[in-house]
């Protein structure tokens, strides 16, 4: 029984407080209603984009203007010599006296640098015996054949002397045979003796004809010998001469390597000489110029104060690391410069508008890469976000192609603090 009566109390329904029952249903109406509210201005939101809150005072305004567009690069250029010759080593050696400092004026024919080179040195002592001994040689043989020639001389006036002799012989024998006082055997053995003189007349003469012959060959031979021996040797002696390496033009020595006790090769570049007063500007441009830079373009060069108009001479279409290279002839009249010296210039590209809608150039370009912009309303304090369309740029314009009006104005500096609001409000 007691069991039972146990049981049954437990079984008794438990009956809450009917104040916390009505609190839980406030406190779930109150749940509702801040999620609807959040609900409504989450959409809300969507539907007129983010906006932020931003001080005036910390933001650049520019207006739309009207106005030329010239169409011009802004660009720096670095300093280098129009002319450079460059000093090599035509005989190698190793280096024995600087005559000079690097950076001195030097003058056309003034010694720079001494080398020295024994292998050099023996091989024109060399070759000068070997010049001696052919000359030497050249002369023996025009010796003996001089004497050849003068033996043939002399065998042929005896010859004629001879001929003349039996000549005469003969024709006092004639009338002597007649009248029977001479024998006729005599008279034969006269006639045979001139006969065989004419023979050997005729033959010494073919022979010297034909010594004239080869002499002239020979000599000529043995002359031209000479001559290349006595070019060789003037080419050593030449090898050695240009161990003194010397100035091949005035002008300002930029460079030059080389030290005492130091070993050049042939061929080695030891320094450059830089021809004064002529220079020319190194430029680096973006690739996406290539098609557009041509040869003659006008450049303005700020020098000193003042504007000097050149000219592109020269383009290097290899792109390297995303830029190209051209060079810009400067004017002699433009004072005094140096060698490494940056200078600003503006590239004239041609393009140039005279009536074309410009907004200023700033920061804002870095963070909407000029697709839009933040153009803003005077009634309302707000500036909106805008897409626009740009064209060319020049060193203070942006050419507006697109989305922008004569006279509104657009916040142009840094974005970046509020590039993802919608809407600004400026206090």
């Amino acid at each position: 029984m007691k069991r039972d009566s146990w049981n049954s109390e437990l079984d008794k329904k438990i009956e809450r407080p009917k104040g916390l029952l009505a609190l839980k249903k406030i406190s779930l109406f109150f749940v509702i209603v801040v999620i609807s509210v959040a609900t409504y201005a989450f959409s809300s939101s969507q539907s007129v984009g983010r906006s932020q809150n931003i001080d005036a005072q910390s933001v650049t305004i520019s207006t739309v203007s009207q106005g030329a567009f010239i169409d011009a690069l802004s660009l720096r250029g670095q300093v280098v010599p129009k002319t450079s010759i460059y000093l090599d080593s035509i005989a190698g050696g190793q280096v024995e006296q600087r005559l000079v400092e690097q950076g001195d004026f030097v003058e056309k024919g003034q010694p720079l640098v001494r080398l020295s080179n024994t292998n050099l040195q023996l091989d024109v002592m060399s070759r000068e015996a070997q010049v001696t001994e052919q000359l030497n040689f050249l002369r023996n043989t025009q010796m003996n054949m001089e004497t050849s020639r003068l033996n043939l001389r002399r065998d042929l006036l005896e010859i004629d002397l001879q001929i003349s002799h039996l000549s005469r012989k003969l024709k006092q024998s004639k009338p002597l045979v007649k009248n029977g006082v001479l024998a006729k055997d005599r008279l034969d053995e006269i006639e045979q003796d001139l006969s065989y003189y004419h023979a050997r007349k005729t033959l010494t003469l073919e022979r010297q004809q034909q010594e004239n012959s080869i002499r002239k060959v020979q000599i000529a031979q043995l002359e031209d010998s000479a001559k290349m021996l006595e070019k060789n040797l003037q080419f050593a002696r030449d090898n050695l001469e240009n161990l003194l390496i010397k100035a091949p033009v005035s002008g300002y020595l930029s460079e030059l390597d080389v030290e005492i006790g130091e070993s050049k090769n042939q061929g080695a570049r030891l320094g450059q000489i830089d021809i004064p007063n002529e220079y020319k500007l190194v430029v680096r441009l973006d690739e996406f110029y290539l098609n557009q830079v041509q040869r003659g373009m006008d450049v303005l060069v700020e020098l000193e104060a003042i504007q000097a108009t050149a000219k592109v001479s020269k383009i290097d279409s290899r792109v390297s690391q995303s830029q190209f290279q051209i060079e810009v002839d400067l004017p002699k009249e433009v004072g005094s410069i140096k060698r490494g010296q940056s200078i600003n210039l503006e590239l004239m590209l041609g393009g140039n508008k005279d009536k074309a809608l410009l907004l200023n150039r700033g920061a804002f370009f870095t963070s909407s890469g000029g697709n839009w912009v933040y153009v803003l309303d005077q009634e309302t304090d707000k500036a909106v976000r805008r897409d626009i369309r740009l064209g060319k740029k020049n060193q203070h314009y942006f050419e507006v192609l697109d989305g922008l009006s004569l006279g509104e104005q657009v916040i142009t500096s840094n974005y970046s603090n509020f590039d993802k609001a919608q809407q600004l409000n400026l206090q």
